[in-house]
């Protein structure tokens, strides 16, 4: 199995660097602010260039509740599942600056245990969250 490294320097031309966003599309910080230099464009989320932001803070920078990320984690799936051809490498989004803890995200996730998402590559922490349950 393989697992999204803990730091990402370099991207291969079919992998997605997808970290977490807020609403607003502003990338000032954390994980959000490294993805600009992968094409991350300034008040835009979702994919743009070897980037995926899933909003995780509203628009006015506020922590979004679970149930709110789960629907841009949907969204984000519904995007892997219709590229194969990109491996999607999902960073702790919502562990950083969001302050969840990876037992509160990893869930938002658990879809994975059905193989269809072959694409999309999470951290190992993630991983043993999911199947742990």
């Amino acid at each position: 199995m393989k697992f999204t490294p803990e730091n990402i320097k370099h991207l291969a031309p079919n992998q997605v660097f997808v970290y977490g966003a807020n609403e607003k599309g502003i990338h000032g910080a954390g994980a959000a602010k490294l993805a600009l230099r992968w094409g991350a464009k300034m008040g835009e989320y979702g994919l743009n260039g070897q980037t995926y932001g899933i909003p995780t803070k509203d628009k006015k920078i506020q922590t979004l509740p679970l149930d709110k990320i789960q629907v841009h984690v949907n969204d984000f799936l519904a995007t892997a599942f219709s590229h194969p051809e990109y491996e999607f490498l999902v960073s702790k989004i919502g562990c950083g600056l969001a302050g969840y803890q990876p037992k509160d995200i990893a869930p938002l996730f658990k879809i994975i245990k059905t193989g269809v998402f072959d694409n999309v590559i999470l951290p190992e922490e993630f991983y043993k969250i999911i199947y742990a349950n």
